[in-house]
């Protein structure tokens, strides 16, 4: 038996939703579901899509999420929350009253930052819900039309999947049409005026080269491919663009998990302190809230980083320290504002860069550590001299930061329309096996020869597959 009835959540749902808009959220207007641990697995397994197109990964996911639940090792989600408009979030039956309420908060904050992030500006979330159906039932016809059939919608797809990240990271900044990116080649290659002609000896112009492919390198793989390869069937082209767009959908929510989280944690905490809970109620929220922010043992709990961060920007600007006052001339009682600017216009790497304090890392006491043999070793901890180097590793695994940045730089106009790949190398090299099976991939989709270039063990190597044969060739200079 439950502690609830229907009529009880819609009424705490009135009281939260009216605290939330009185603090200032500004949320979607939002629906509820309730579901069983089954249909929570599901959802989880689908990213959260109740009309997800169908794809055997998905399948996996689910399968193995349930056995592991089964097993006792993982729970389950309290909530999980779609960005659309309206909102979306499914509530697992079995909470009781006091974490359907406090998930109910989280959920509000969660639609406020959907609504008022920057990095949410292009998802589009009016059309969310019905985007995903249409994508499910173009690749049902895809799968069901005989002369194409489920073996060969999987193998793109499968193909699409692993380099859907694999693309610009800055939505917010204006990418170049290939127009500008010629003005500009012409603009760097035409030699400058030079009023001391007599002492400057005048640069030859070198004319740019207006037939190379792409003229700048180039982030957005799967975009490059559908866009240039003339060999792909209609039906291939719009699976890349159903996996681009999906793609573009859940970009935001990975470059944002710590910040999305924190915000949630921040407020739910302040909405339900608010509210008038009875001294059951009361104890039973102390209790949840620890245990959604607590600190995770040999790791990072974005719940726990994000709502200590936001906690600490309010009192940093709300009550200055007199050397912050010396230092910035910051006047107090702006805290709130800040939370809210915080919000609307970062994402976790700039988040992390700017708040991260020496302090606050020590006050969280991070630390660095590293696989040694069979044993972990503390390699870095927050010190005057070493604080910013364990804030610099993090930062590289924020978002997709931990994710290799390949770009496409050239594609050979004649003759063989070999296409090559350079990793933006910065430190880590690449994973032999995931590198290997992504090489792959590109030319299963490009169609022709395919070489990256990267380092491997401190050398320039060039890996290569043509599509013929089982080896991936490795060469080094």
């Amino acid at each position: 038996m439950h502690d609830y009835t229907i009529a009880d959540l819609e009424k705490w749902d009135r009281r939260i939703r009216n605290a939330a808009e009185d603090a200032g959220l500004n949320p979607y207007p939002q629906e509820f579901e309730i579901c069983d641990y089954h249909d929570m697995i599901g959802y989880e397994a689908y990213a959260g899509m109740p009309s997800h197109y169908p794809h055997w990964s998905f399948g996996k996911s689910f399968e193995r999420k349930e056995t592991l639940y089964q097993l006792g090792i993982v729970g389950l989600p309290y909530e999980m929350v779609i960005n659309s408009n309206p909102a979306l979030a499914y509530l697992l039956r079995d909470n009781t009253l006091l974490l359907q309420v406090l998930t109910i908060a989280h959920v509000y904050a969660h639609n406020d930052f959907f609504r008022n992030n920057a990095n949410f500006e292009y998802t589009r979330p009016e059309y969310t819900i019905e985007r995903f159906k249409a994508h499910a039932d173009r690749i049902r016809s895809y799968t069901e039309d005989p002369s194409i059939g489920a073996d060969k919608v999987e193998g793109i797809l499968d193909a699409a999947h692993a380099l859907q990240f694999q693309c610009r990271r800055a939505k917010r900044v204006r990418k170049r049409t290939p127009e500008d990116q010629k003005a500009a080649a012409l603009k760097a290659a035409r030699p400058a005026d030079d009023p001391f002609g007599s002492i400057h000896k005048k640069r030859e112009y070198d004319p740019p080269d207006l037939t190379r492919i792409p003229l700048e390198p180039e982030e957005d793989i799967l975009l490059f491919i559908r866009d240039y390869n003339p060999y792909l069937e209609t039906w291939e082209k719009d699976l890349l663009t159903i996996v681009l767009e999906r793609a573009d959908y859940f970009l935001p929510q990975i470059e944002t998990k710590i910040m999305n989280e924190g915000w949630a944690s921040y407020w739910h905490y302040r909405i339900l302190d608010a509210l008038d809970l009875d001294q059951a109620l009361r104890l039973e929220f102390f209790k949840r809230h620890n245990q959604v922010i607590r600190p995770l043992r040999g790791g990072i709990n974005p719940y726990h980083l994000g709502y200590k961060l936001f906690e600490n920007i309010h009192r940093r600007w709300e009550t200055p320290s007199r050397e912050e006052q010396d230092e910035y001339g910051r006047p107090g009682g702006q805290g709130r504002e800040k939370i809210f600017q915080v919000r609307e216009s970062d994402r976790d790497e700039s988040f992390l860069r700017q708040y991260l304090t020496e302090e606050l890392m020590r006050e969280l006491d991070l630390f660095q550590h590293e696989k040694k043999g069979s044993d972990r070793v503390i390699t870095h901890v927050p010190t005057p001299d070493d604080w910013e180097t364990i804030k610099e590793t993090l930062l590289r695994n924020v978002g997709l930061a931990g994710m290799p940045v390949i770009t496409i730089v050239e594609v050979k106009t004649q003759g063989t329309q070999e296409m090559i790949l350079r990793h933006e190398y910065d430190g880590r090299e690449l994973e032999a096996e995931y590198a290997d099976r992504t090489l792959r991939y590109v030319q299963k989709l490009w169609g022709k020869k395919v070489v990256l270039e990267t380092r491997l063990a401190g050398e320039c190597c060039r890996m290569s597959y043509g599509g013929t044969g089982d080896k991936v060739e490795v060469s080094r200079s």
